[in-house]
């Protein structure tokens, strides 16, 4: 073994035991975690490096995770930062007896109130996220105004999924915890680890199902909604025996159905809630993420090199070619009437760009340059305005506000000069647009949809998004579904 071999492998051999000197009691022996979140690749792939190295020194605010700095040296904290970047020696896996085992029900089905603890509207509810300090926070969208606040896992990812009647919402964490809170009653009611890094969940909406789909391991997860317990796991293997992981999951309520894409494999699955059997629909290229139309007969799917396609589920196989570039982000795409007929706009992760698409020709309409590459598109029925981010750009500051008829820029709002503003959502009328300022000590900024002035601005930590109840189930044509 040559000099730098040697080097590395008492590097890594150093930085394996500190973790499990310092480390393994809360994160677990194996890095799939316990008290504290999993610390693997998949589960730290978002955060950066240099976000990794001030969490060891400095802890976490309001979490039992401390602060290493003056304790540890500085060469042992960056040698422990690096170190889990690197799979583990062994590859972890979770069975079906550790997805069990980890099951915990607070609450037995039917055991509380059938009505909500508060005055509010249950249907005009916000449920915001915030990353910050690992929390949800309940607004009431009448008075805007906070009424409760959960503190959650660690990282979640995806939108919340609501049932239909609005009371519940389920969740799901970076590392494959799935929980689902009552928020009528405000409480936590159930939850379980479905896998150790979990894309997304999807809520049936006939009630009896939630499915989680897995990066790690490369698997689906079927639940039963009403406490979590598990119905089955779904190997994810395309037919040419290739495994895969799980791109996106979505409930497909007027085909009474989940639609899956997978990343690894062109194939998209769909499982009904009659059979829970997959139907494969095979496909030229992989889908990263996809959008139904309103009648959802059709997804129109993306891969990372932008391809674009449009596959009729009915008819099972691709039916059309989008004219895509960069890496357009349809699971964020909206839809609106225009010039008596209905069209569809996409925000783009690596170009300054909205693509408005004609929902019958499958063609470009038109191309709307923004600030800067987007994540985020949101409007209402009831506003004639589009608002778009540039949150992947310089200009992350500002949200653009575009007439849905003209498709011109007419407005702009920033709501700090130099910090992250994105993800719009409306209250129920959609009078009023919720704005994310997502930073640490952050903002939900509260805009009159018709005329762009501030209203209020509600203390978050990082609101990295807010989700409304009547929309969501509603399953507006201004947000994702």
């Amino acid at each position: 073994m040559v000099a730098s071999a040697w080097a590395h492998a008492g590097t890594v051999s150093e930085a394996a035991t500190a973790y499990q000197q310092h480390c393994a009691a809360c994160h677990g022996a194996d890095r799939l975690g316990g008290m504290g979140p999993a610390l693997l690749p998949q589960s730290l792939e978002r955060l950066k490096p240099d976000a990794l190295r001030d969490v060891l020194r400095q802890g976490r605010p309001a979490t039992q995770m401390p602060g290493f700095a003056g304790q540890l040296p500085e060469t042992t904290l960056d040698q422990i930062a690096n170190w889990l970047r690197t799979a583990p020696a062994q590859a972890p896996h979770w069975e079906v007896a550790d997805i069990r085992a980890s099951r915990v029900v607070y609450h037995a089905p039917g055991s509380l109130p059938d009505r909500p603890a508060f005055q509010a509207d249950p249907s005009n509810l916000f449920l915001v996220v915030e990353s910050g300090t690992h929390h949800l926070s309940v607004l009431d969208g009448d008075r805007l105004a906070p009424i409760h606040r959960f503190q959650t896992r660690f990282a979640l990812h995806g939108g919340p999924k609501f049932s239909r009647d609005g009371r519940y919402v389920y969740v799901a964490s970076r590392d494959g915890w799935i929980s689902k809170y009552d928020l009528w009653n405000l409480t936590l009611v159930a939850e379980i680890r479905a896998g150790l890094n979990t894309r997304n969940v999807a809520v049936s909406d006939d009630g009896k199902w939630v499915l989680a789909g897995n990066t790690l391991p490369q698997t689906m997860v079927l639940l039963r909604a009403d406490d979590l317990s598990l119905e089955r796991v779904y190997p994810v293997t395309g037919a040419n025996g290739k495994a895969s992981r799980v791109s996106a999951v979505y409930d497909a309520a007027p085909r009474s159905s989940f639609i899956v894409a997978l990343r690894d494999i062109p194939e998209v699955w769909e499982i009904p809630y009659a059979t829970l059997e997959p139907r494969v629909i095979a496909l030229d290229d992989v889908l990263d993420d996809f959008f139904f139309d309103q009648p959802y007969r059709h997804i129109l799917g993306a891969s990372r090199n932008g391809a674009g396609q449009v596959i009729d589920l009915d008819a099972g196989r691709k039916v059309a070619d989008l004219a895509l570039s960069g890496m357009p982000h349809l699971g964020s795409g909206i839809t609106w009437r225009r010039d008596g007929r209905d069209v569809m706009a996409s925000p783009n992760l690596r170009q300054g760009v909205l693509t408005v698409i004609d929902m019958q020709t499958w063609q470009t309409v038109a191309t709307i340059a923004t600030n800067g590459p987007g994540f985020f598109l949101r409007s209402h029925e009831s506003t004639p305005y589009a608002w778009a981010d540039a949150m992947m750009s310089p200009r992350r500051d500002t949200l653009q506000v575009i007439d849905k008829q003209t498709l011109k820029v007419v407005g702009s709002v920033t709501p700090s000069p130099g910090r992250t503003a994105a993800h719009v959502e409306f209250t129920r009328d959609g009078r009023f647009a919720l704005v994310s300022l997502m930073e640490d000590d952050g903002a939900i900024v509260v805009y009159d949809a018709a005329t762009l002035r501030e209203i209020k601005r509600i203390p978050m930590d990082k609101p990295v998004g807010k989700y409304n109840v009547f929309n969501k189930t509603t399953r507006s044509s201004g947000t994702s579904h």
